[in-house]
């Protein structure tokens, strides 16, 4: 694939202008409706799209194909972000006006981090061709490991990255409206929201150890493994508000992505063997996740899922308008909760 030196500023220039018109739109804190992420995701959904016509257009049809499979892969495996996501606001008793600003940060630090793990993962590949088949063994292995445990949730008070971070830096009992520090008694110290940005940019470089090495199953081209990267996480923000209050029905998308993990992984094995088609790939994926989300929605609806093992972190009929003077969301339960493990 002959990529011209001003394919990259160019890419990296419609990233740039598209975050900075999702921070101008979003630039006063407020709950995100289902209308509004409903438009936004379609919005960002239709430039992965469009994108991948481009590649269609420029290098044929064969690097559109690689280019839809990592973006569909890709897509896919942020849905299990979400739900970790979820998890975290809803542990942390985040206000709904709020997920947005720490989300648009967590992207940005997201498209960071791939970006070196992307140069780094080609680099290897370039270098040492066996990388493949360690990454097709690690894809396998941490699909059987997604499918055995998939009934696992994830404690935020547990994790050893907050515990490092209220060693280094003191952090406050309250918001403080948007912002991640502020001055108490003479000191800067960080406010919860820092704590919820920091545990989002850590969950999302755990799940990039999966996503990375799954899309070069299907393409070993830098460009192609960027880009698709890049415009499925950009819808990230969006489809965290559409899905995560929802994430209850999924009952057996972990099962899903545990087949597309497999079967991209047996993909990367089989290397010197067959080469299985990108455009069969891509089917292959997208009829997984299809009976994954079909099968969740049947069994859910005969009323054999499981109940919400949390509260719904996305619009909340309670969050009260802030006052002029702060900016703020009174307290809640959870957030009083929060306060005393804080103390303790």
């Amino acid at each position: 694939m002959n990529v011209a030196l001003w394919a990259w500023p160019a890419v990296l220039g419609v990233i740039a202008a598209m975050l900075a018109i999702d921070l101008f739109t979003h630039r006063h804190a407020h709950v995100i409706g289902m209308r509004e992420a409903a438009l936004w995701s379609a919005i960002w959904v239709c430039l992965g799209l469009a994108f991948g016509a481009a590649v269609w257009w420029w290098w044929g049809a064969e690097y559109a194909g690689q280019y839809y499979a990592g973006y569909v892969i890709e897509k896919s495996l942020a849905v299990d972000n979400i739900f970790v996501f979820a998890i975290i606001f809803g542990h942390f008793a985040v206000p709904a006006r709020y997920q947005h600003h720490v989300l648009f940060y967590g992207v940005l630090g997201a498209l960071l981090f791939r970006g070196v793990f992307i140069a780094a993962g080609s680099a290897l590949i370039a270098s040492f061709s066996w990388v493949l088949y360690v990454f097709g063994a690690f894809l396998v292995l941490t699909g059987v490991r997604l499918a055995l445990h998939r009934g696992q949730t994830v404690d935020p008070a547990r994790s050893r990255t907050l515990r490092l971070l209220r060693r280094l830096v003191p952090v406050t009992d309250d918001y403080h409206g948007q912002r991640f520090w502020v001055r108490e008694a003479g000191r800067r110290a960080a406010t919860p929201l820092l704590s919820v940005l920091v545990l989002v940019e850590v969950t999302d470089i755990v799940f990039a150890v999966d996503s990375i090495p799954a899309i070069f199953a299907v393409t070993t081209e830098p460009f192609l493994v960027f880009t698709s990267n890049a415009f499925a996480i950009l819808g990230l923000r969006a489809m965290y508000f559409l899905l995560a209050g929802l994430m209850h029905r999924f009952v057996h998308l972990k099962l899903g992505l545990a087949l597309v993990l497999v079967w991209v992984g047996v993909k990367m094995l089989l290397l010197d063997v067959y080469k299985i088609s990108t455009w069969i790939s891509l089917a292959v994926v997208a009829a997984i996740l299809t009976t994954a989300v079909i099968a969740s929605w049947l069994t859910t609806r005969q009323g054999a899922g499981p109940a919400p093992t949390s509260r719904p972190a996305v619009p909340a009929s309670g969050d009260r308008p802030a006052s002029e003077g702060d900016g703020e969301s009174p307290p809640t339960r959870a957030q009083a909760a929060h306060k005393r493990r804080s103390r303790s």
